[in-house]
């Protein structure tokens, strides 16, 4: 970011400052994620900030509506329903009425996220609903706009139903959809899921199972150094309010003592 900075200063016309605006903010928006991952609360927020700022800069409604539609995904995560709608709101405006279909699909999720973080089990079905038809009539030949690089699909809704499941405390949108949720090939993504899937376990009274979930993706949570992913595996231990805990629970306990990521 250092040396973009000092690029953008000594860049030769506005074009050139322009152009190297919309790589800072890309890198800002990967330096975010990043410390969202490592559970740095703080620095995602600021760095997620200054993408936005870089993308207004670059003077690009997408990548404005990308940025902005990334801060509103961690700010539901983070449980701030009113500001993660708040952002993909802006998003959309950002974008206008000719926006890009992948784009419409994806803000649905956010706002699905948004919803189920405010406990609206009805708006986040809605906003679901509206995802997945979005997401189906995405047609193969046509590669999404830059910055939209990634596939949105139906099992990307699927996977975000699972999420909002847990969120809202509805065991029946997890554990009915976990199975295709977990086809995401990335370790990481994939064990945010399973600690989706063990809080609906857990919900449901499925204790054994809820921990023997959370048990394999805490360790990935650990091979990784994944802050994000410790913090959610005790989420989903705090779920569990028993003073005599089965075994599971207890050995469960005893790889987060001492972890301090």
């Amino acid at each position: 970011m250092r040396l973009i900075q000092t690029l953008m200063a000594s860049a030769p016309s506005d074009t050139h400052r322009t152009q190297l605006a919309a790589v800072a903010s890309e890198v800002a928006s990967l330096a975010g994620w990043l410390a969202w991952d490592m559970g740095d609360h703080g620095s995602a927020r600021s760095f997620y900030g200054a993408s936005i700022k870089a993308a207004r800069a670059a003077a690009n409604p997408l990548l404005m509506a990308y940025q902005t539609g990334s801060l509103a995904q961690f700010e539901a995560h983070a449980g701030n329903a009113a500001q993660a709608l708040s952002l993909a709101q802006g998003a959309r405006r950002f974008l206008g009425p000719q926006r890009p279909a992948v784009a419409d699909a994806w803000l649905s999720s956010v706002e699905a996220l948004g919803y189920a973080a405010g406990g609206d089990k009805r708006a986040a079905d809605r906003a679901l609903t509206r995802s997945r038809a979005t997401a189906e009539s995405l047609s193969d030949a046509e590669p999404p706009p830059w910055p939209w690089v990634f596939t949105f699909d139906e099992a990307k809704v699927v996977a975000c139903r699972v999420t909002c499941g847990a969120r809202l405390g509805a065991p029946e949108w997890v554990l009915n959809g976990d199975t295709d949720a977990l086809t995401t090939a990335h370790p990481k993504q994939r064990a945010l899921l399973v600690l989706d899937i063990a809080a609906g376990h857990a919900t449901a009274g499925r204790i054994e199972a809820a921990f023997s979930l959370a048990s394999r993706a805490l360790q990935i949570g650990l091979q990784y150094r994944s802050g994000r992913i410790v913090e959610q595996a005790r989420a989903v231990r705090r779920l569990l309010t028993s003073n005599a805990p089965p075994k599971v629970v207890r050995d469960f306990d005893e790889r987060l003592h001492g972890v301090y990521l």
